[in-house]
């Protein structure tokens, strides 16, 4: 892997995990947000000296459906990290507290219970401006950010295994 890393908020180099193997799986809901997420996320992995089949994408309707998405993903044991990606906007209903709830909850409960670290980046904004702020624009892009705490948790996983 190249030794250029892409810098967040963190500011410090990533570690070089060899071989790792991540899934990165994005919501169809709100595309035009979770499509440059899921760039971001893939643009690091690029600079990082990943290769094509290091890293696999997949798509899911909304928010609510990538706790089970991530749930498969690490019962077929192929990946070390699994980044769920996704953008809940507010709306005039109690359905943004409901998606959002959901969706954190479950993954929370995979992280709490499972070997294999979920990278939650779902994207919880009043408007779409807020959206766009986060995924490419002025604020940065979360979805970056959750490749490289992906990087970074799998090489924390390992470093415990060796303990």
């Amino acid at each position: 892997m190249s030794t250029k890393s892409i810098q967040t908020g963190l500011q410090q180099a990533l570690p070089k995990v060899e071989g790792m193997r991540v899934a990165v799986v994005s919501t169809l809901w709100n595309s035009e947000v979770t499509d440059r997420l899921r760039q971001g996320a893939l643009d690091v992995f690029n600079t990082e000296g990943f290769k094509s089949e290091q890293v696999k994408t997949f798509q899911v309707p909304g928010a609510v459906e990538l706790t089970f998405a991530a749930s498969q993903l690490i019962e077929s044991e192929a990946f070390d990290a699994v980044i769920v990606l996704g953008c809940v906007i507010r709306g005039g209903t109690p359905h943004f507290d409901y998606v959002c709830q959901s969706v954190t909850q479950g993954i929370t409960a995979l992280n709490a219970d499972c070997d294999t670290p979920v990278i939650f980046g779902v994207l919880t904004v009043d408007t779409l401006d807020d959206a766009l702020d986060r995924a490419g624009g002025p604020l940065g892009n979360k979805g970056a950010e959750a490749a490289e705490a992906a990087i970074r948790m799998v090489d924390f996983r390992m470093k415990v295994a060796d303990l």
